[in-house]
C-alpha cells in the first residue's frame, strides 16, 4: 500500500473540477485541492499520475505527490471532527 497526500494549484475551473474528482476516486478530500490517498500499488499510482498530466498545463499548474512511509502515516493526526489521518474507513483502497 502507497500512503500519500496529493495537493494541487490548478488555475483552469474546469481542469481543477477534473482533476478534484479524478482524485475522488482515489483517496479522500481533506481541503479544497488536498487528498489523503492509499493506493494500492505502484503502478497505479503511476497511471493516476500519468492521467493527471494529461489534463493539466505545467506552464501554470501543479499537482503534487507526497508518499508517507507506513511509520509517518501512523504519526499523522487531525484537529477536525472528521475521521483521523488515513483511517481505513476514511480512505479509499485501489
Amino acid at each position: 500500500m502507497i500512503y500519500c497526500v496529493i495537493v494541487y494549484d490548478v488555475s483552469d475551473n474546469k481542469v481543477r473540477r477534473i482533476v478534484g474528482e479524478m482524485l475522488e476516486g482515489y483517496g479522500v478530500r481533506v481541503n479544497r485541492s488536498v487528498f489523503e490517498c492509499s493506493i494500492k500499488n505502484r503502478a497505479t499510482l503511476t497511471r493516476l499520475q500519468q492521467a493527471l498530466e494529461k489534463e493539466i498545463d505545467p506552464r501554470v499548474d501543479s499537482v503534487r505527490c507526497y508518499e508517507l512511509c507506513t511509520k509517518c502515516m501512523t504519526k499523522a493526526w487531525s484537529t477536525s471532527h472528521e475521521a483521523d489521518p488515513f483511517e481505513k474507513e476514511a480512505v479509499y483502497f485501489f
